[in-house]
C-alpha cells in the first residue's frame, strides 16, 4: 500500500507539472518529426554547371540532365570556379586531357556525395551507350573510364568527422556552457543568494554582468581547451586564422552563457532546467550544417534561423574549412554578438520579478 501511495503522489506531481507533461509527450514527437523531415530531405538533383568551352559531348550532357539540374556556361575558368566556391552550383563539369573532370566546393559531404553519384551514373550510362563503337568514343575525345573529382576545399581523403568538426566544436561549446551557466545560476537562486543580492541597492544589470563575467572566465578557458584539443589532439586543420575561430567560439559561448542564465530564471529545479534541452539544444544539431537543409521545407529553413548555432556553424565552417576571413563571415559574427546582447537584456528584465523592494 505504501508503494501505491508513493506512486500516486509522483503521478499527481507530474500531472500538475505541465512542463514535464510537455517534455514527456510533445517534445519527443517534435524532435522526431524534425529528424524525419531533415534526414529525408536528401539532395536528389544537384545543380551542375557545364563548361561549354570544353566541348562536352551532347549525349553526355543529356545524361547529366537526367541526373541533376544542368546549366551551361561559357564564362572564364576563374568565373566558373568562383560560382562553385560561392556555392551557387554544386559541381562544375569539364573535359580536359581526355578526362571528365568534376569540381566541387568540398566542405559539404552530402552535396559532394550527391554530385559524385549523379556524375558517375550519367558517365556510366553514356559509356554504355558508346561501348558498341569505341571508334566513335575515341573521336569524341574522351576515354571510357576517365572520370576525375577535384575539390576546391579539402580532398577525397578528408574524413566525415573532419568535415563536421567545426560544427561539432560549436555544438559542444554551446551545450556545456548552457549547462554550466544554467545550473550554476539556478543554484544561486535556490540557495537564496540571488534574493539577498536583490535586497541590496545593486542594480539588476550589474548582477547580470557580474554573473556573466564571473562565469565567462571559465567559459573562456573551456572554449580554448576544446579548440586546442580539436586542433592538436584530433588533428583538425584550420585553413583560416585560429584567432578568428576563437573569437567565433567565444561569441557563441557568450550567447549560450546568457541564454542558460535566462532560461534558469524560469525553472524551479535542475530537472526543469534540463527540460529545456530537447527544445533548445537538441534541434540545433539538425540546424548546425551537418545535414543539408536545401531540399527541406521552407519552414524548416526558417526555423533554423532562430538558433545561434546556425550562424556559429556557418562561420566556423567558413574559417576552418574554406579559409574565410572574419570579414567574409561578418554577418554571422554580428548576429552572434546580437544574440549575446539580446539574452543579457532579457536576463536583466527577467530578474525584475525577484526584486521585492
Amino acid at each position: 500500500m505504501r508503494t501505491l501511495t508513493m506512486s500516486k503522489r509522483i503521478i499527481k506531481q507530474i500531472i500538475g507539472d505541465k512542463r514535464s507533461l510537455a517534455l514527456l509527450f510533445i517534445a519527443p514527437i517534435f524532435v522526431l518529426f524534425l529528424f524525419d523531415v531533415i534526414l529525408n530531405a536528401t539532395i536528389e538533383n544537384p545543380k551542375l554547371l557545364i563548361d561549354t568551352n570544353t566541348k562536352i559531348p551532347i549525349e553526355l550532357v543529356d545524361e547529366l540532365k537526367k541526373q541533376g539540374d544542368v546549366t551551361k556556361s561559357s564564362d572564364s575558368q576563374e568565373a566558373l570556379l568562383d560560382k562553385i566556391k560561392n556555392r551557387e552550383y554544386d559541381g562544375l563539369i569539364q573535359i580536359s586531357d581526355n578526362k571528365l573532370i568534376t569540381t566541387v566546393e568540398g566542405t559539404e559531404m552530402s552535396i559532394n556525395a550527391s554530385v559524385q553519384k549523379s556524375v558517375a551514373t550519367a558517365f556510366s550510362n553514356y559509356t554504355k551507350d558508346m561501348m558498341s563503337s569505341n571508334e566513335k568514343l575515341s573521336m569524341m575525345g574522351i576515354k571510357m573510364m576517365d572520370n576525375e573529382i577535384n575539390y576546391i576545399n579539402g580532398s577525397s581523403d578528408v574524413s566525415t568527422f573532419d568535415s563536421i568538426a567545426p560544427m561539432m566544436m560549436g555544438f559542444f561549446i554551446f551545450f556545456f556552457v548552457f549547462l554550466l551557466a544554467g545550473i550554476a545560476f539556478l543554484r544561486e537562486r535556490i540557495s537564496g543568494t540571488l534574493e539577498r543580492l536583490m535586497a541590496t541597492p545593486i542594480k539588476r544589470y550589474e548582477i547580470v554582468m557580474g554573473y556573466f563575467l564571473g562565469f565567462g572566465v571559465f567559459v573562456m578557458i573551456q572554449t580554448i581547451i576544446i579548440q586546442l584539443f580539436m586542433v592538436h589532439g584530433l588533428g583538425i586543420e584550420i585553413k583560416g586564422n585560429s584567432f578568428s575561430v576563437l573569437l567565433i567560439n567565444v561569441l557563441l559561448a557568450a550567447g549560450s552563457l546568457s541564454l542558460g542564465t535566462l532560461l534558469s530564471t524560469f525553472a524551479k529545479t535542475e530537472f526543469q532546467l534540463i527540460q529545456f534541452i530537447p527544445i533548445v539544444i537538441l534541434p540545433q544539431i539538425l540546424f548546425s550544417g551537418i545535414f543539408s537543409l536545401r531540399e527541406a521545407p521552407i519552414w524548416v529553413e526558417g526555423l533554423s534561423k532562430i538558433f545561434p548555432l546556425t550562424y556559429a556553424a556557418d562561420a566556423l565552417t567558413g574559417v576552418v574549412l574554406r579559409g574565410s576571413t572574419l570579414f567574409d563571415v561578418g554577418t554571422d559574427v554580428l548576429i552572434l554578438l546580437g544574440y549575446a546582447i539580446l539574452f543579457i537584456v532579457l536576463n536583466t528584465i527577467a530578474l525584475k520579478k525577484y526584486r521585492r523592494l
